[in-house]
């Protein structure tokens, strides 16, 4: 996956005559300028023609399609990101294929029942881990392509925030005494952003579909409520040389997937802070306007390899404060938690039924540490790297509390955010499992009633017993 964070990326196209264009293509010494605008490069076609170099080699079918493609990121109006280019970026990058050479594929009937079979024994094991019910209303079997169609609808919630800063930056790099005149150019570059965002998006999508195994693989929920959905084709990518038995990677993973589905589905709270936090985070993103400024003043468009290699140096400075910290604290604590929870509760429903679920879960954690799907995404997108170490810790923690808790005592803790562990706790997870905790839920009941105006009055007059009662509460320990 490209590193690039929304640089100027280049759309894969594949050629219509298969792989003697690529042979042809690679003989002339071309190759896609930004936005699949066809060959350049110094010494080539028209060289000392900036047009003649982009556009001078193709057939006119090649042409034809590209001055269309450049009058649709002209002529968008939409928002910081032109998610109509994105999504057939996303589909052309997954249309080519995985860099192990492994082509998408629509799903078949034996394929979608195994998948069903496999997240209906998944919960049924669960229920023995967990108190949370089940979460999955039904059982999807994806293509590459069905993963990118139904996640995009929440990769514009996750990147949008960090695109319109980035926009508004660009709008920036224009002298103030210019900007009041040049109202169309502006408009362009916006037009221009957006396409630059949509394409680099899309690569990220496309690219990240080849490699996920279901709909919550980066800890969050990228898939419709109440949909378990496995990826058929990469769950056999992923398995291949594991030595397991295909069926017990299936319900493994059908496991992690059934047990991320409990947990957003029942703690209702979960999905807003987890977004929240990635928003915190990217209002505290700054944009090196001096160095975007720089980049742009010496585009050569005879080299646009230069300006993709620029923006690679890193575009995004993120704010030295006490709120930027605290942001990207939460966002991290609280991807930790959900991963760590869902480590330690497939592990106590596979341990004993899966010869293989010790290899299995060490597979999965150093798939995340070697740099996964999760860090890859968040880097390319929003300029976020998570910290690995913080799953397994936190995976500790839930484990600790099953044992000193039980599973409802364990479980309890999703009942309000303020319970949860927060980053230092999951440096003493022992100092977390043995303190005491406030019970939010009489305080949620109150609140509840009052919104409906259903509260009673409080007796103002006390007899000794509520005294005693008064007296035991304010005795009691109040804080983590």
């Amino acid at each position: 996956m490209s590193d690039t964070p929304f640089g100027f990326g280049l759309p894969p196209e594949e050629p219509e005559n298969g792989d003697e264009g690529k042979k042809k293509d690679q003989q002339g010494g071309g190759g896609q300028g930004p936005f699949g605008f066809g060959p350049h490069g110094a010494g080539g076609p028209g060289a000392d023609n900036p047009l003649a170099a982009m556009f001078g080699s193709m057939n006119p079918n090649d042409l034809g399609a590209a001055f269309q493609q450049l009058g649709q990121m002209l002529s968008y109006e939409g928002g910081p990101v032109n998610w109509d280019m994105a999504k057939q970026i996303a589909r052309q990058t997954v249309a080519q294929g995985t860099s192990e050479g492994t082509k998408d594929a629509s799903v078949g009937p034996a394929e979608r029942q195994a998948v069903e079979e496999a997240v209906r024994l998944a919960d049924l094991w669960l229920d023995d881990a967990t108190s949370l019910p089940s979460g999955a209303g039904s059982a999807l079997a994806w293509s590459r392509a069905e993963w990118v169609e139904a996640t995009l609808p929440v990769w514009k919630e996750l990147v949008d925030p960090v695109a319109e800063r980035v926009g508004a930056a660009m709008g920036d790099v224009l002298p103030e005494e210019m900007q009041a005149m040049a109202g169309p150019l502006i408009g362009m570059m916006r037009s221009m952003g957006g396409a630059m965002f949509g394409t680099q998006i899309g690569q990220a999508v496309g690219v990240l579909a080849g490699e996920v195994v279901g709909s919550t693989d980066i800890g969050l929920p990228l898939g419709p409520v109440g949909k378990a959905a496995l990826l058929p084709l990469n769950i056999e990518s992923f398995g291949k040389d594991l030595s397991v038995p295909q069926e017990e990677v299936r319900l493994y993973l059908a496991l992690r997937e059934a047990a991320h589905q409990r947990l957003f589905a029942h703690v209702p709270w979960l999905r807003s802070h987890l977004f929240g936090a990635v928003e915190g985070y990217a209002r505290g993103i700054k944009v090196d306007t001096a160095k975007l400024e720089d980049v742009v003043g010496q585009f050569d468009p005879q080299n646009p390899e230069e300006l993709q290699q620029a923006l690679q140096q890193g575009m995004f400075q993120p704010e030295d404060t006490p709120e930027q910290k605290a942001a990207l604290a939460r966002l991290e604590t609280a991807l930790a938690l959900v991963e760590g929870w869902v480590d330690a509760v497939v592990h106590s429903a596979a341990k004993p039924r899966l010869s293989s679920a010790d290899a299995l879960r060490e597979t999965l954690r150093r798939r995340r540490a070697t740099g996964g799907p999760a860090e890859q995404t968040f880097a390319t997108l929003i300029g976020l790297e998570l910290r690995p170490r913080r799953l397994r810790d936190a995976s500790r923690l839930w484990a600790s509390l099953t044992d000193a808790r039980g599973v409802d005592g364990r479980d309890g803790l999703w009942a309000h955010p303020d319970m949860l562990p927060t980053a230092s706790d999951l440096d003493d997870p022992d100092g977390f499992v043995h303190r005491e905790h406030m019970d939010f839920s009489e305080l949620d009941k109150m609140l509840g009633e009052a919104a409906s105006g259903t509260a009673e009055k409080p007796n103002l007059k006390k007899d000794d017993d509520s005294k005693d009662t008064d007296k035991d509460a304010g005795n009691g320990d109040s804080t983590r």
